[in-house]
């Protein structure tokens, strides 16, 4: 028989390790008593960015996501980089991103009301919901309470699913980090918003393959428009396609297109070749608000990976 004094020792040690958890998770009202303007504060700052750039919506949508698939969303994607010690925010996949003082204004606001509280991280994750409302997609209650992160490598920049990815590497890269197929094509769908240069959907009009020289999945006009804008030997910089061109709204017109083989990216093409990720799509094509509310909980469940240790006085340098 175990004596009760070990008894009472063993169910404080299990009650403390569970209250460590408790105290760890996140949580949607975790800033609402230390720092109660934080979401006001965020959608006021990302507002005042979005009269001035019309493309800030999605960098941030995009940032956050970027963060989100490098060892948890920690604002590792913010920090800057430090003579040869080159950051995320400098890694191929983010250069074009150019909306960090978006977050870096919202840090200041926040610092001044409340200041070592509210970490970079969760600005980002407000800032990317708020992003989405904004241009009229869903809004969801942000969990709070992650920390920011102290490492920051642009070669870790290259575990992000790529433009090319086929559904095989886009189911490993999700399931990695505990997402399904599910949320790989709702996540997929904010490609609703954003640009994208000539070099991420090059391969699918110029020399495809061995027998075609564009993709023929592509609707031939498209592609055809897509050529005269990204020729062959394209030297302008800044070439490239709207994700969407029928709006700036966050809605399911990246469905439609994509059914009618008008999506930019291979990986988006890749999300028809399965019956279980084409039929998502036919969904979210068909109703928006399917497509709204499994957004929003993606979003949700991808934001929670965390791994963080401080909370930074500013975004872009650890304390």
């Amino acid at each position: 028989m175990v004596a009760p004094k070990w008894s009472l020792l063993m169910f404080i040690f299990f009650f403390l390790q569970a209250l460590i958890r408790v105290i760890d998770a996140l949580s949607s009202n975790y800033y609402d008593n230390s720092c109660p303007m934080l979401e006001e504060t965020v959608r006021n700052t990302v507002k005042q960015a979005m009269e001035n750039d019309k493309t800030v919506p999605a960098a941030l949508l995009r940032m956050h996501f970027h963060d989100c698939f490098i060892r948890g969303c920690d604002g590792s994607v913010l920090l800057s980089s430090v003579g040869t010690s080159t950051a995320e925010k400098d890694g191929p996949p983010n250069v074009s991103l150019h909306a960090f003082y978006a977050i870096d204004n919202a840090k200041e606001a926040i610092e001044a009301i409340c200041p070592g509280v509210v970490s970079c991280a969760d600005i980002l994750a407000l800032a990317a919901r708020d992003a989405v409302t904004l241009t009229g997609g869903p809004y969801w209650d942000v969990p709070k309470g992650r920390k920011d992160g102290r490492v920051s490598r642009a070669s870790d920049t290259r575990q992000l699913p790529a433009p090319t990815f086929n559904i095989s590497q886009l189911v490993q890269s999700f399931s990695q980090r505990g997402l399904t197929g599910e949320d790989l094509v709702a996540l997929s769908g904010g490609h609703t918003l954003g640009f994208s240069h000539c070099s991420s959907f090059q391969n699918r009009i110029h020399n495809f393959d061995s027998t075609h020289d564009v993709d023929p999945t592509l609707n031939p006009s498209f592609a055809a428009s897509l050529k005269n804008v990204c020729p062959a030997h394209n030297k302008a910089k800044n070439a490239g396609s709207t994700m969407d061109p029928s709006s700036a709204t966050f809605d399911n017109t990246y469905f439609k297109l994509l059914l009618q083989g008008k999506s930019l990216f291979s990986s988006d093409q890749a999300l028809l070749t399965t019956s279980k990720t084409k039929s998502l799509v036919s969904k979210f094509a068909t109703s928006q608000q399917a497509f709204h509310d499994a957004f929003a909980n993606s979003m949700v469940k991808m934001s929670s990976l965390t791994g963080g240790q401080e909370v930074r006085r500013k975004c872009g340098k650890v304390n």
